[in-house]
């Protein structure tokens, strides 16, 4: 789970107009900042995103199999959590950032959205998303939704990987099964803004 990039390489927006973006903009933004994606259509990038996010929200949560390791060292490297699966599945849970999270949460008035100890929930239930997409049908049943099809040979298809769709899918699963108010996209776009304003 790490900070979300505005459009390109421009400055951070100010909080209060972050705000005021819906989760569904933030993805197309994700996706528009990916490597690989720069000069797509916008509707095909929005129609992404927003495929993305349904398939991640209709996922049943599944607890992560992986080990849980607490760090203090997110915020310089940007990161809340990372999950790494070499040499064991592990989930990485940056404590530093995690507080900075809570604190931006209440600066903002933003405790509706993200409950109390909601943020750890989240990135957890993030990570394991991107477990299954990593192991199991869950990929390529991601590519069907996307319907990005690359090849086509009379009535088979072949889907491609869309970057960044993963991580749209992984953040909107957090959302709903942590009952947040907002996509946890906002809550990393926030934490860029207000720590790159401090830096």
């Amino acid at each position: 789970m790490s900070a979300v990039p505005a459009r390109g390489h421009e400055p951070v927006e100010a909080l209060e107009d972050l705000e005021a973006l819906d989760d569904e903009e933030f993805g197309v933004r994700l996706l528009a900042a990916t490597p690989t994606q720069e000069g797509r259509d916008p509707d095909r990038l929005r129609q992404w995103a927003r495929a993305a996010a349904e398939f991640g929200a209709a996922l049943p949560a599944v607890p992560s199999s992986a080990r849980i390791v607490e760090r203090d060292d997110g915020l310089g490297r940007g990161l809340l959590a990372r999950c790494t699966t070499r040499p064991v599945p592990t989930v990485e849970l940056f404590t530093d950032t995690l507080a900075r999270a809570e604190e931006l949460i209440d600066a903002r008035g933003w405790r509706g959205w993200y409950p109390a100890g909601s943020v750890r929930a989240a990135a957890l239930a993030h990570e394991a998303v991107h477990e299954r997409l990593h192991h199991g049908p869950a990929k390529a049943e991601l590519r069907r939704a996307l319907g990005h099809v690359v090849l086509k040979v009379g009535r088979h298809r072949v889907y491609g990987h869309v970057a960044g769709a993963d991580e749209i899918a992984a953040h909107a699963h957090a959302r709903v099964v942590c009952g947040l108010g907002r996509s946890p996209l906002l809550l990393t776009a926030a934490l860029a803004a207000s720590y790159g304003r401090e830096n």
